[in-house]
């Protein structure tokens, strides 16, 4: 018996000791696997940063017209890579450097080619409706640089004070409608000297019965359904001073969505909207917000897309469209919550449980009476809206209820405002806005402009430079240049002159606007002029003239088109540039697969702008880079007559 113990002792013993081995070796296994994976984090592996430039390129397509088939699309793959250069005969990138010219270019002005050779319009080639489209704009836009050449245009005429033309435009305390003169004037008031802290419009409207809707833009249906019933409406302050030749910013969009939104629920909807791209939508679902910093407010659904902000690895900030679900966090705005709470459908209006209401019952706690509020507007139902400035943000009362504030965005101001627009399914019986401005605020885009010298360009190296950036801006984007200039440009790199931006910009239909924008570009000497007439289906012919600056005034490695609206992170771009060998020819940045022209609407391709269904692929984003052969071949292709 004793042995036999012995024995079954021993075995648990050498049991244990062998667990206690395998458990000691799991943990030295674990802490091997852990450092090796430290020192291959510390060290990058090579591989995975060989293949880095591919795999960030490769984001999802961005949204387009449906081809033949969903099908056919997604076995579509892309074109095979380009070889390592442009072609055989041509210089590599390294060799092009060499080619700066003697005497750098002193003038302001692009030196693209732009002869009447070049917009013959009996021309057989495949850049005929390019030259064709671009003839008169370059022929006005030439004439108008002359004038400006000549002096023709006074220089001061632009800041001048302007005499209103008529009594619309004074500046008054008040400004009432009724119902026949706010359809008169195009469902708009206009509030000629913006708004101001205190200042107050009340609108009185009546929302329209629901009606069914098939446009994919307004309803999203769901399957097996051939419409949805709508009621909704849409009222905005807009910018109608802040902008030329573009539509006006809209300093608030207050939505609200009786029926129809993607939910099937009741909701309000806020947001801005500038140069096309809109912000962050604050949703109002029926749910009190809090009136702490803890208030989160759920942004546009898996359903919808909205503009957010991006810092890509490759080096610049990029706008782009999401369709995940985010959420916002907001503080209050002059105390007021964001959100009010109303009756939901899916809310059995119980703040407690029974149980709980008996608990409190029974130890003598009296219970909190609450009021529920109904959703504040109805079909069929007059409503008094009142719209305020505070000193935080709008605030939006209904029937006298608080409903919503919405905290100003960065960018606008209050003068800015100075149309109120009403527009979807509702009538407006009365508009009425009181303690309005009763002086002129100054809507003169270049009043953003400071005039020192801590934000003039270093002058153009005689030597090349590794990296050129072309900056594409418009005339009357003075904000933008000095915001630019006074960020990414202060760079080492660039203040070195190791790297080169430069905006350009093509001519304005203001003839002011291209008075100071010509005064601007001679004082900070970093605007290149394209002279045509601006034209936003001819943005093409500011990026060859960067193509050619880049490659033929600057001489650099690299050149990389860039917009106004982007934070350019100059190091990440060159290291990111460096990773090629010197001597292949690259391109770095988005590609746009498939894409079919639109042939009605705003953006309508004509067949005989471009016959093919599908567009090739091309270049698109915020910004990219080339290696400056690739600059010279488009160039060289442009000034051949080969580019269609």
């Amino acid at each position: 018996m004793k042995k036999s113990k012995l024995l079954k002792l021993d075995r648990l013993d050498r049991f244990d000791m062998f667990i206690s081995l395998a458990k000691q070796r799991s943990v030295q296994i674990l802490f091997i696997v852990g450092f090796l994976y430290l020192v291959l984090v510390t060290v990058e592996i090579p591989f995975v940063f060989r293949t880095r430039l591919n795999t960030l390129s490769q984001e999802p397509l961005t949204r387009v017209p449906r081809l033949a088939s969903e099908v056919e699309f997604q076995y579509k793959e892309a074109p095979s890579r380009p070889l390592n250069w442009v072609s055989e005969n041509a210089p590599t990138p390294t060799q092009f450097q060499h080619q700066k010219q003697l005497k750098p270019q002193s003038t302001i002005l692009s030196r693209l080619s732009f002869d009447a050779e070049s917009f013959d319009p009996t021309a057989k080639d495949g850049s005929l409706e390019l030259h064709k489209s671009a003839k008169v704009a370059w022929e006005v836009g030439r004439k108008l640089w002359e004038e400006l050449e000549s002096g023709e245009v006074k220089i001061g005429s632009i800041n001048e004070p302007k005499k209103p033309k008529n009594e619309s435009e004074l500046c008054r305390p008040s400004v009432s409608l009724s119902e026949s003169e706010f359809l008169a004037h195009g469902k708009v008031m206009v509030l000629p000297c913006g708004l101001t802290l205190g200042s107050h419009i009340t609108v009185v409207g009546k929302p329209r019965a629901a009606h069914a809707e098939t446009n994919p833009r307004i309803a999203l249906l769901k399957s097996g359904e051939d419409s949805v019933m709508v009621s909704q409406f849409m009222m905005e302050l807009q910018g109608l001073k802040t902008v030329d030749g573009e539509d006006p910013p809209r300093i608030l969009h207050f939505n609200p969505r009786l029926k129809g939104d993607w939910s099937r629920k009741p909701v309000i909807e806020q947001n801005t909207c500038y140069r096309m791209q809109w912000g962050t939508a604050m949703r109002c679902e029926g749910w009190k917000s809090k009136a702490d910093d803890e208030t989160v407010l759920a942004s546009l659904s898996a359903k919808l897309q909205y503009c957010c902000f991006e810092l890509s690895a490759m080096g610049f900030i990029n706008f782009i469209t999401d369709s995940h679900a985010h959420k916002i966090v907001y503080s209050a705005v002059d105390g007021q919550v964001k959100c009010e709470k109303w009756i939901r459908d899916d809310n059995d209006r119980s703040v407690e449980s029974n149980a709980t209401w008996w608990l409190k019952r029974l130890i003598g706690r009296t219970k909190k009476v609450t009021v529920d509020w109904p959703f504040p507007f109805t079909e069929g139902k007059l409503f008094v809206l009142t719209l305020s400035a505070g000193l935080e943000g709008y605030h939006v009362s209904v029937d006298g209820r608080h409903i919503t504030s919405f905290p100003y965005r960065t960018g606008y101001t209050l003068e800015d405002a100075t149309g109120l627009m009403l527009n979807g399914d509702v009538d407006v019986h009365s508009i009425f806005a009181a303690s309005l401005p009763t002086s002129h605020p100054s809507f003169a885009p270049q009043r953003h402009l400071e005039m020192s010298n801590r934000w003039k360009a270093p002058p153009l190296p005689e030597q090349p430079v590794d990296l050129f950036i072309g900056v594409l801006s418009a005339g009357n984007h003075f904000a933008e240049r000095m915001a630019v200039r006074k960020s990414w440009m202060q760079h080492k790199l660039v203040k070195s002159s190791h790297v080169v931006a430069r905006f350009f910009v093509a001519m304005h239909a203001r003839k002011e606007v291209n008075v100071e924008l010509k005064r601007e570009a001679e004082f900070f000497a970093d605007i290149v002029i394209v002279p045509y007439m601006d034209n936003y289906d001819l943005v093409v012919l500011k990026t060859v003239a960067i193509c050619e600056y880049g490659g033929r005034v600057a001489a650099a490695k690299y050149i990389m088109k860039s917009d106004d609206d982007t934070f350019v992170r100059v190091d990440a771009v060159i290291n990111e540039a460096k990773k090629v060998h010197p001597d292949r020819s690259f391109y770095i940045g988005n590609i746009n697969y498939y894409h079919r022209p639109l042939r009605a609407g705003k953006w309508a391709v004509t067949y005989e702008e471009w016959a093919e269904e599908v567009y090739p692929p091309y270049a698109n984003g915020p910004g990219y880079i080339m290696s400056s052969d690739i600059a010279h071949f488009i160039v060289s292709e442009f000034e051949k007559h080969n580019l269609s």
